[in-house]
């Protein structure tokens, strides 16, 4: 097992400028999963493996089409009860989802069980989650090379400390503007991060910032990444988890310390991933993506960026 994802597994219902659709397969480690999934055919890597829960209205042919990107779905259990149902709309902002309603149903009570026998993957991503369920998995999980964690503003306003406990001890920490100058208590996103990083212990530290691309910031530095332009902005459900999914999947081909190189390369990749999840409701641009088409776009992005 080279890479495994903890979190969420949901159904959506989204509203945008562009329309609206009920029921689409979301969650955490769904979108993450897809995109890691896709990434390590890519890259010749072996398997990915999601944990998650869902309830007994899951729909079997949603199952399939894990198995079908060729996920691991033993760490996902069936729970009685309903799946985890979000319902959010986007407006002017399109960086910004209102959140509508909430059924956390089978997700309220969910405590994962690693299920690998003993294998340890190279590369763990713990999804957004309560921080307490985060130190539940890291306390059942030991991985080779590299501990990423996600996290967002409620667990930030409601269990700060706890986070705080959790992040100091994972390698590398994904978030975006928002939430880093929350956690910071500081608006300006390079000297948040800075505090971030002397607060949990010097992680590497990944900035998301929607249309104005990436920031990182290791123990060399900082350097920043643009997005890549889409023509049509459709739904942005799922853009940051596709963004952790295509980053883990590509350090869990290295052995050791992330490198600079390294670190750049996956953020060009989760940039240019994310950009096919912005342009279709739910999973399909992620599920259904070809490596052709993936290719194309690396390319234009590469020039459009000016990167070699």
């Amino acid at each position: 097992m080279d890479v495994l994802i903890v979190g969420s597994i949901a159904y959506d219902s989204l509203e945008s400028p562009e329309g609206k659709s009920d029921n689409e397969l979301g969650g955490s480690a769904t979108y993450s999963g897809f995109s890691a999934a896709f990434h390590s055919h890519r890259l010749g890597i072996s398997k990915v493996g999601i944990v998650g829960v869902v309830g007994s209205d899951f729909l079997s042919k949603d199952l399939e089409s894990f198995i079908d990107a060729g996920l691991d779905v033993s760490g996902v259990e069936e729970a009685e009860g309903s799946t985890f149902r979000w319902k959010g709309s986007y407006h002017d902002d399109m960086a910004t989802a209102q959140t509508n309603e909430t059924k956390l149903n089978v997700l309220e009570n969910f405590q994962p069980k690693i299920p690998l026998n003993g294998i340890e993957p190279k590369v763990l991503f713990c999804a957004n989650l309560h921080p307490n369920i985060q130190l539940s998995v890291l306390e059942q999980t030991k991985t080779k090379r590299l501990i990423a964690l996600d996290s967002m503003n409620l667990w930030i306003n409601t269990a700060k400390s706890q986070l705080i406990e959790v992040m100091k001890k994972v390698d590398l920490i994904i978030l975006n503007e928002e939430e880093i100058s929350l956690l910071a208590n500081d608006d300006d996103l390079v000297s948040a991060a800075k505090k971030i990083r002397e607060m949990i212990g010097d992680p590497i530290v990944v900035i998301k910032r929607g249309k104005d691309g990436v920031m990182a910031l290791d123990s060399e530095g900082i350097f920043s990444l643009p997005s890549f332009p889409v023509s049509r902005l459709v739904d942005p459900t799922g853009c940051g988890d596709s963004f952790a999914g295509a980053m883990v999947s590509f350090l869990s081909k290295g052995e050791g310390q992330v490198t600079r190189n390294e670190l750049f390369e996956s953020l060009v990749h989760a940039t240019v991933t994310a950009s096919f999840t912005l342009e279709t409701f739910g999973t399909e641009s992620i599920r259904t993506l070809k490596s052709e088409n993936y290719e194309s776009r690396l390319i234009d992005y590469q020039q459009i960026s000016n990167i070699r």
